[in-house]
């Protein structure tokens, strides 16, 4: 059986890090930072569960198996579904970490979204940092060093992932979950170097095809009209796959509720019950927002990864391309424009995104004007 390190798909020098930290070069606060899909979260929990291991993060004792399913009760992970991380939320977290651990060893609080901490929060959680409790760990995880409070970054003791390249996490694919090498390979260059999104690829044919249409977008943006139907079909596809990821948890959570308040046995409804609704309602719809948003980022990228394609072509610099079966449609875009253009293509993108994710502008009305910033003309 692998250990808890072997998921760590080309981390090397983290995982050498990792190892030494748990053999005694420790320190009470860490921040794991990574671009999506390089495996912050996963890399925690195996530091967790190394931590927590008597033989270093075995993969094999009860300890490790505990920390794998989410049951040991000396690790705490906090992630959320909503916008934010709120300061009520990060003072609960901080009064559990002030307690001694169950067991012999360490009580580690892992946050996952610590980029999502409202200013409150995070100054909450940095008095923790400052004045840490003996045998308590903090793991933090975000994007990048400049989305946490410079005061807690100064304070912690800094994890840096990289992409793991399309050879390892083919690789990982074919060893990990014996999956056809042609298979792997192609969702392990679809996906950039992301493992959630390479194994939903290789796995799911309404994946695959709604990536298909995101793909194929820069090929149809010949006039407004295409540039409007365009934005909207992006719009749809995203709401789509946010459906389809959230509505199994919804439809169980409010099973849960109406077990928990009585009303699948007596078939009548508590006064309590209707608030309970309505907070869980209200949750949802902000779960889903978020959702949305996230689908809608990785659809941008996956079309950063067509343009970015056509740049290879532009300037030469490989002949390996992320969007291979669309090599013929790459090819047509790189002749029908320039170097520089395609790069003003590729802010137009990251302009689009940073509208929706740092201003609030609705998806929408975002990725219309993206599509016509987008849309094909005559290089100058």
């Amino acid at each position: 059986m692998s250990d808890v390190w072997s998921g760590l798909v080309g981390q090397a020098p983290v995982i050498a890090m990792l190892r030494r930290a748990v053999a005694g070069d420790m320190t009470h606060a860490w921040l794991f930072t990574g671009p999506p899909g390089s495996g912050r979260s996963n890399a925690a929990l195996a530091f967790a569960a190394g931590l927590q291991c008597e033989r270093g993060g075995c993969g094999e004792c009860h300890s490790c198996h505990e920390v794998s399913v989410g049951s040991h009760p000396d690790v705490r992970l906090t992630r959320t579904e909503k916008l934010s991380i709120g300061v009520d939320e990060v003072r609960e977290l901080v009064r559990t970490s002030a307690l001694a651990p169950a067991g012999r060893r360490w009580q580690v609080m892992v946050v996952e979204d610590a980029d999502r901490l409202t200013d409150q929060a995070a100054n909450a959680l940095l008095k923790a940092i400052e004045e840490p409790t003996e045998r308590t760990v903090w793991l933090l995880c975000a994007p990048t060093v400049e989305d946490v409070l410079p005061t807690i970054r100064s304070r912690t003791r800094l994890v840096v992932l990289a992409t793991p390249s399309a050879d390892d996490v083919t690789d990982f694919l074919v060893q990990h979950d014996g999956l056809p090498v042609e298979t792997a390979s192609y969702a392990a260059r679809a996906s950039q170097g992301h493992i959630g999104r390479a194994r939903a690829l290789a796995r799911d044919e309404d994946t695959r095809r709604r990536r298909r249409e995101v793909v194929s977008v820069p090929g149809r943006l010949k006039n407004l009209g295409a540039c409007m139907a365009a934005a909207a079909d992006l719009h749809d596809l995203a709401k789509e796959e946010a459906d389809a990821l959230t509505s199994e948890h919804d439809r169980r959570e409010k099973t849960e509720l109406d077990r928990s308040y009585g009303v699948v046995e007596r078939g009548r409804r508590p006064k309590e019950y209707a608030p309970a609704l309505r907070d869980m309602e209200k949750a949802q719809k902000t779960r889903a927002k978020r959702r949305v948003l996230d689908v809608v980022d990785r659809g941008l990228m996956d079309l950063v990864s067509v343009y970015r394609d056509v740049l290879t072509l532009h300037l030469a610099t490989g002949t390996d391309l992320v969007n291979e079966e669309l090599r013929g449609e790459v090819v047509a875009l790189a002749r029908a424009s320039t170097a520089e253009l395609t790069l003003q293509r590729i802010q137009a993108i990251f302009d689009a995104r940073e509208q929706m994710l740092e201003f609030n502008v609705p998806p929408l009305l975002a990725l219309e004007s993206m599509t016509v910033a987008l849309q094909h003309r005559a290089p100058a």
